[in-house]
């Protein structure tokens, strides 16, 4: 119930209070990053943090395949996001960075698995990619507007593909304050190219969660051949908690 409320705390701190951090942001290197919007949204609700990203020096692009309903979008095998990506990578040459928001990281994940020599890294914003679909509170409608029920075959292929490490260096970034989805559900599995980054807020709000945001830049700033986890050393110590915080 507090979704709301928060979300738009964190769209003013975004407009108002976030200037300093994001203005140490490390700007980018020109590669590509398509950013894939959540359930039931579309390309009009990653528009700050994608502009944001072009501020940077980054080619950020439009997932443009309207409102996310999983596989309604995107095809049953992701077929139809692979061929975005793949079509990004062709025409600029370059390997592509996935953002999704959500639902939109759980396609992301599922995509990079299909096309790894297209795919630089994944970054995901409160994406419930492993553990039960109905650990929650949209699951039923997910099921309404997908067509697919939570405990069909295809839906558990999805969630027992999450339970292991992509094919590419990936990040989660998530809140234990989620008011959507389990945050345990929202974690990567520990090794040597993955990392979790837990920061304070809303699920709504991460997509201008000036917490959020900065560790997206970071993430996207790693080198290509030198991918390694997020610092939280110094000031950011007070921003980002460690493991344990309850």
């Amino acid at each position: 119930m507090t979704e709301l409320p928060r979300a738009l705390a964190e769209w003013g701190s975004f407009s108002v209070a976030a200037g300093p951090l994001l203005a140490t942001a490390p700007r980018g290197d020109g590669h590509p990053v398509l950013v894939l919007p959540g359930f039931m949204t579309t390309d009009a609700s990653t528009a700050v943090l994608r502009r944001f990203l072009r501020q940077l020096g980054y080619d950020a692009c439009e997932w443009g395949l309207g409102r996310n309903l999983g596989p309604r979008a995107v095809g049953r095998e992701g077929e139809k996001l692979v061929a975005k990506i793949r079509e990004i990578h062709e025409r600029t040459g370059q390997k592509v960075s996935l953002v999704g928001w959500s639902l939109g990281g759980v396609l992301a994940r599922m995509a990079a698995r299909r096309a790894p020599d297209a795919v630089r890294q994944i970054i995901t914003l409160g994406s419930p990619f492993a553990g039960t679909p109905k650990a929650t509170t949209v699951w039923r409608l997910y099921e309404l507007m997908s067509g697919d029920r939570v405990d069909d075959r295809y839906t558990r292929g999805m969630i027992e593909e999450g339970r292991s490490p992509p094919p590419v260096p990936s990040t989660a970034i998530y809140s234990k304050e989620d008011g959507v989805v389990a945050w345990q559900n929202c974690r990567e599995p520990q090794c040597g190219t993955t990392d979790n980054i837990e920061v304070y807020g809303s699920h709504c709000g991460l997509g201008v969660n000036p917490a959020a945001l900065y560790a997206v830049a970071d993430r996207l700033a790693q080198p290509e051949d030198g991918w390694a986890p997020f610092k939280r050393e110094g000031l950011r110590s007070w921003v980002y908690p460690r493991a344990g915080h309850a």
